[in-house]
């Protein structure tokens, strides 16, 4: 009966040993065969495949206390002897005598055992109770001292205050079954070896021995494998999708200028953009230099329109605003560069980018102050908002969405602007994606010399890839978590 499950010998002698139908752990029977704790466990992870034994995993707690936390056993957590120090007597903060007494308020308060006004503490009803309660961090305290079993959820808070170092083990406990019973009884030991040396050779007694069998359906601990972050996977696959189509990628650098970055695009000098709160401003270098050519002309579209036929912003334009280095906020950078040195016999033309942007945000569960951008631009004399659609949607399709919608809004550099949406085939809801538009003539014709049609889109990468992975806060993309790392399936659209 053996055979048919082909035991190795280290397998049929932890078998043997659970015959006396009682629970047995890892240390048990390392301790009683002599065994290696890692044989061991892989024959127990064998036999139980074989439905020989039942494996029952329970979480042990480790936990011993930390000098801190001898000491609340000797002199008492610091909160209640803050609690007993105030009691029937409020006192400023100043006064209070206890040596660690910024941590004692910190956790009398939080505890709500006392209540403070205008720099005054005296004790509250909680606190008043607690006098003649025992606490149950105490409790928990005195039990690890002893050695007592305690939960894992009074252990993580005592960790916390570093009264107590702790490990959370997995104790694994074997039981034989009825099947591995029978087998047990019906199966020897063999004295097996797993290689020939050049000893058994030259003696002669490699006559004598056993080799043992190579088992390949035995269960082997998974090696993990090194792999591209799954963002740049993605960032990859979507430059394939516009170089497909027939773009050319730009590329620039992270530090920009506010000449470049905000003034090319028509943004007026005191928009909310250029706040601190919306733009990280670099120190060092903290301005650029700039083309007198290029800045005559956007300061004159700024203050008066130029040639443009607008009537600009009708305020000064200030070149030390415009020659602040930033980081850039936008890719959009890169597309006002690129029309800059473009010339009529270049056109029409299609660039694109997929580049970091940086903006100062609060991180949320839709905010990053870091993330990628889809940039891209078509100039061409024929372009209108049916072409700037058709791109869109192809792009879209290719990154799984099935419909997109453009809806009207406003950007200063843009018009007609609008917002994109597209339609996610999971969520049956429609998912803003980013804006687009075409370029006003104040961009367009201040760099390029002509007023020509100029399609302009960004795209937020993260919202649409972060619902292929399943994500539903943005930050997950970025958390590089080894886990999530390991686990996360490959991108096949």
């Amino acid at each position: 009966m053996g055979d048919k499950y082909n035991l190795q010998s280290h397998e049929v002698i932890v078998l043997k040993a659970l015959i006396d139908r009682a629970q047995h752990t890892v240390g048990d029977l390392e301790n009683s065969l002599k065994m290696d704790q890692s044989a061991v466990v892989r024959a127990a992870m064998t036999l139980k495949k074989h439905r020989l034994i039942s494996v029952k995993e329970e979480e042990k707690i480790v936990a011993n206390l930390t000098a801190d936390g001898k000491k609340v056993i000797d002199h008492g957590l610091p909160e209640l002897n803050l609690v007993k120090e105030l009691a029937g007597m409020p006192k400023k903060i100043a006064d209070v005598k206890l040596g660690d007494k910024n941590v004692a308020i910190g956790w009398a308060k939080r505890k709500n055992l006392i209540e403070i006004d205008n720099g005054v503490l005296k004790v509250s009803k909680s606190g008043e109770k607690a006098l003649h309660d025992v606490d149950k961090d105490v409790v928990v305290i005195k039990a690890i001292s002893c050695g007592k079993d305690v939960e894992r959820k009074s252990v993580e808070n005592l960790r916390s205050r570093k009264f107590v170092t702790a490990d959370f083990k997995i104790m694994r406990t074997f039981l034989i079954t009825s099947s591995g019973l029978k087998v047990a009884k019906s199966v020897e030991a063999r004295d097996e070896v797993s290689r020939l040396t050049p000893q058994m050779i030259k003696s002669g007694k490699w006559k004598d021995v056993e080799l043992r069998k190579y088992n390949v359906l035995a269960p082997a601990k998974r090696l993990p494998v090194g792999r591209r972050h799954f963002v740049n996977k993605a960032v990859d696959y979507i430059k394939h999708i516009w170089l497909d189509l027939g773009f050319s990628e730009m590329e620039g650098d992270i530090v920009q200028s506010s000449f470049w970055n905000l003034d090319s695009l028509f943004m007026p000098q005191d928009h909310p953009a250029r706040d601190m709160q919306d733009t990280f401003y670099v120190s060092d270098p903290a301005k650029c230099k700039l083309d007198k050519n290029i800045v005559k002309k956007v300061k004159a579209v700024h203050e008066n329109g130029g040639d443009t036929g607008s009537v600009g912003w009708q305020t000064p334009w200030s070149l030390k605003v415009a020659e602040q280095n930033l980081l850039r906020t936008h890719t959009t950078v890169l597309s006002t560069q690129a029309i800059a040195k473009m010339k009529k016999s270049d056109l029409p033309a299609k660039f694109f980018s997929v580049g970091k942007v940086f903006r100062n945000e609060s991180l949320d569960w839709k905010h990053l102050f870091e993330f990628y951008q889809v940039e891209g631009i078509v100039v061409d004399r024929d372009a209108n908002l049916k072409y700037l659609k058709g791109y869109l949607s192809d792009f879209f399709a290719k990154m799984g969405y099935t419909d997109v919608r453009m809806r009207p809004a406003h950007f200063p550099y843009t018009e007609p602007s609008m917002e994109i949406d597209a339609w996610h085939p999971v969520k049956k809801q429609w998912v803003e994606m980013g804006g687009a538009g075409i370029f006003r003539p104040e961009v367009t014709k201040t760099l390029l010399g002509e007023d020509i049609p100029i399609l302009a889109w960004g795209l937020g990468m993260g919202r649409i890839i972060q619902s292929y992975y399943g994500f539903n806060d943005i930050r997950e993309l970025y958390k590089n978590d080894v886990k999530t790392l390991r686990e996360l399936k490959e991108w096949l659209l």
